[in-house]
């Protein structure tokens, strides 16, 4: 055999002798068999299990309820947001049930000269934005004392849940007409109770100060009983006041 046909042969014996060792190599990789303690490895078969037991973990920590902001809910407690069955006239007849006067001079400066007039604002403005009007419609007649003021908001204002009042005779916002006022207390409660993005042109000058999502439930809208210690209100019970009201509106 010449001299070139055995270096030729020598080279194929070697690329062949290259081929076989990669082989090996690659399969004791992929069985572990070169690892220096047992386990330390997981089979891919474990390792897919493991990732598809967290996956599903984190989905029943969503079924059970916890939202972006990281708060979980508690069944049982009244949300802000959602379809709602109370009626206009439910909200007309637990205005007509506290005994008060509607203010029909004042309001009527505001557009709204009737107590039913002033209702359907509310469930109108509410259901545009996905808020329960009763929820803000109940705020307002324990804000306002079932529209008799005497707090540091006047009745002018158009101003129905102390938006900017922070006490000390701190009159708070003021707002052109009655719906506008309205509008801005719907939109300030979505704040509270989702980080959603508002449908209407927003209105309420404070909205870019609350932490979006912080209170979806009406409890939550008082301070001391919010699980972030933020809310609506300082007063002790604050939600649970209106949720109050809300029961004995649609008793």
């Amino acid at each position: 055999m010449s001299r070139r046909k055995k270096k030729r042969l020598r080279l194929y014996i070697e690329a062949g002798l290259a081929v076989f060792l990669a082989a090996v190599l690659a399969f004791a990789g992929r069985t572990g068999a070169f690892s220096g303690t047992e386990g330390d490895q997981l089979p891919v078969s474990q390792a897919d299990s493991a990732e598809e037991g967290e996956s599903a973990e984190s989905t029943e920590e969503s079924a059970d309820g916890q939202d972006e902001s990281g708060i979980s809910e508690t069944e049982g407690q009244y949300p802000i947001m959602g379809k709602s069955d109370v009626t206009v006239q439910e909200m007309v007849d637990y205005f007509e049930q506290s005994g008060e006067k509607y203010p029909s001079e004042e309001l009527s400066e505001g557009g709204a000269d009737t107590i039913e007039t002033f209702c359907q604002m509310y469930y109108d403005e509410a259901v545009a934005e996905g808020v329960r009007p009763e929820v803000a419609f109940a705020q307002t007649m324990k804000e306002t004392g079932f529209l008799q003021y005497g707090g540091d908001a006047s009745i002018e204002q158009f101003n129905f849940a102390g938006l900017g009042t922070t006490g000390g005779g701190v009159p708070g916002n003021s707002y052109p007409d009655v719906r506008t006022g309205i509008r801005a207390q719907i939109q300030h409660l979505k704040a509270y109770a989702t980080s959603d993005p508002l449908i209407q042109e927003c209105v309420d000058d404070r909205y870019e100060y609350v932490k979006k999502g912080s209170a979806p439930y009406v409890e939550w809208l008082g301070q001391q009983e919010n699980p972030e210690g933020t809310g609506w209100a300082t007063g002790e019970n604050y939600g649970y006041d209106i949720v109050g009201m809300i029961e004995d509106m649609t008793e």
